[in-house]
């Protein structure tokens, strides 16, 4: 079982939106022989499209909408990757993810640097003290200095960068990379037909005739002075300081020519952390629960429904902290008490899966046909006690929309479409009072994450919906009130435009279109606080 864990790499791919982090992942699969054609995000008819976008709207959008799980063998690696949206209306999700990994690969655009999106997951990263590789993209286009790519990544993340190989040139006079640590140079050239090749690494360091030749003078000459500036001024490199996330080591290549993608990847799987203890907060203290136990334990980060389009089923996801998982094994649901079953489990590939008998700490299992499983339960072997997983991030609404039903004759599959995606933390599901009528009210992150409810719901479950925007912008949980039951507006004073409703846990909330009208509130209602 240790040498089983002690093998196991598990990380996400995170980016702002456009970087490449799909196209990175489709090519990190042909490497694990996971795929025998790359796709691209807008395939052609004949060619495959990418695996890790499964979902028709990704794949219209070109966007990745969903985090998926992707598992494969190499180079002696059980390697899990989870690909996650780099939409910032679907950060959620990726943040969800992120408690599942032990390291993380940032992809950053050459061309532009660090985005706005990339510097808020680097920072929930930064909390987490997760690990973080940097993959450069996109050489083969103009790109920044080099120099101040890295200096901008020091300067922006505050981490030091330590840039493992080096581009030589970039746009039109891309010639490829130099790896530091090996002393050779990678070249990248144009074969006929217009596509790309990277060949056999050639021997030689820069001084190398052949490097040399290979380049223009200025390119030459560039290489040469960035060489030397990180060699003297740049930061050392320890695997220590980059399990510890205060170095990032820094890769450099094109993820849509297949070129630099081995050389991260292996530097990748040598520096990068098996699966490291958690915290559980069971007992009265915390206590670090350690890979190796013989004890089974593991978190629910993500549930995902339908994903077999011929059946309607319902797969959660989960990480396991410690010891061995066999399928069959009973497990206890640590929020409820109640003893599961855990027979129907598989290993997941994008959509999709395959029957897994046996899982170490580390890897990411799909469990099929346990309704009761929610976003965020811990799951421990039959007779373990004392074990509590408080890794979920929980996100308040910014936007929120009221969703209507405009077939009644669909109100079955409206309202069970509804209350799968509310499930699933894909919204937040709210209801307010209207006379005898209650009105489903969505609550999300971004807007566009109710054009996804919209598409789900017709494509899923056959139900049309009509959404309609409104203006508040937060939701506070109400905690106290007279005799400690539901209030009603009659008794507060409710400033014009907020608004109360129930959550999906039956508690009584508000809803305020701004700051202003929440501090009217709790300045003109003593006695009821807001969580």
């Amino acid at each position: 079982m240790l040498s089983e864990i002690d093998r196991r790499r598990t990380f996400a791919i995170v980016s702002h939106p456009d970087a490449g982090k799909t196209t990175l992942t489709e090519k990190l699969l042909l490497y694990g022989g996971a795929l025998q054609l790359a796709g691209t995000v807008t395939a052609r008819k004949k060619e495959r499209a990418t695996v890790s976008d499964w979902m028709e709207l990704e794949r219209k959008r070109g966007i990745s909408v969903s985090s998926t799980v992707l598992n494969f063998d190499y180079g002696g690696y059980r390697v899990n990757l989870l690909d996650t949206p780099g939409h910032k209306d679907f950060s959620e999700d990726t943040y969800r993810v992120l408690t599942a990994v032990d390291s993380v690969i940032m992809v950053i655009d050459g061309g532009k640097g660090i985005e706005g999106q990339t510097r808020k997951l680097f920072e929930v990263c930064r909390r987490r003290q997760t690990p973080v590789f940097t993959f450069v993209n996109k050489m083969d286009r103009p790109a920044l200095d080099t120099l101040t790519l890295l200096d901008e990544i020091e300067r922006v993340l505050n981490i030091r960068a330590y840039p493992m190989n080096l581009p030589m040139g970039s746009g039109v006079d891309f010639r490829g990379i130099f790896d530091r640590r090996a002393e050779t140079a990678c070249f990248y050239e144009r074969v006929p037909g217009g596509a790309y090749r990277a060949p056999e690494a050639v021997s030689g360091g820069i001084s190398d005739p052949v490097v040399r030749e290979a380049l223009t003078p200025s390119v030459y000459a560039a290489l040469c002075e960035e060489a030397e500036m990180v060699e003297h001024a740049g930061a050392s490199f320890s695997p220590e300081d980059v399990l510890a996330g205060r170095t990032t080591p820094v890769f450099f290549g094109s993820a849509a020519n297949n070129f630099g993608v081995q050389l991260l990847l292996d530097g990748f799987l040598e520096f990068s952390p098996p699966p490291r203890p958690r915290m559980s907060y069971g007992g009265e203290a915390k206590v670090e629960v350690d890979t190796a136990s013989e004890l089974f334990s593991g978190f629910v980060f993500k549930i995902q429904a339908n994903m077999d389009p011929k059946h309607r089923d319902r797969m959660a996801f989960v990480r396991i902290v410690s010891g061995r998982f066999e399928r069959g094994m009973t497990a206890v649901n640590v929020r409820t008490g109640k003893t599961l079953r855990l027979a129907n489990s598989s290993a997941i590939f994008g959509r999709e899966r395959t029957t897994v008998d046996e899982a170490f700490a580390g890897d990411v299992i799909g469990v099929l046909g346990v309704d009761a499983l929610r976003i965020g339960d811990t799951l421990c072997g039959d007779g373990v006690s004392g074990i509590l997983y408080n890794e979920i991030p929980v996100f308040p609404p910014e936007c929120f929309a009221i969703i209507h039903n405009p077939s009644p004759a669909n109100y079955k599959r409206f309202r069970e479409g509804l209350a799968q995606l509310a499930l699933e933390g894909l919204v937040k599901l709210y209801e307010i009072p209207a006379g005898h009528q209650r009105i489903s009210l969505l609550g999300a992150v971004g807007p566009l994450q109710f054009d996804l409810v919209q598409y789900r719901l017709e494509s899923e479950y056959g139900a049309a919906s009509r959404i309609e925007n409104t203006d508040w912008t937060m939701v506070r949980r109400i905690e106290g009130g007279a005799g400690g039951g539901a209030l009603d507006e009659a008794s507060l004073h409710v400033p014009m435009g907020a608004r109360l409703a129930v959550d999906g846990d039956g508690r009584q909330v508000v809803l305020f279109p701004s700051e202003w009208h929440r501090r009217f509130f709790e300045e003109h209602n003593e006695g009821v606080a807001l969580e």
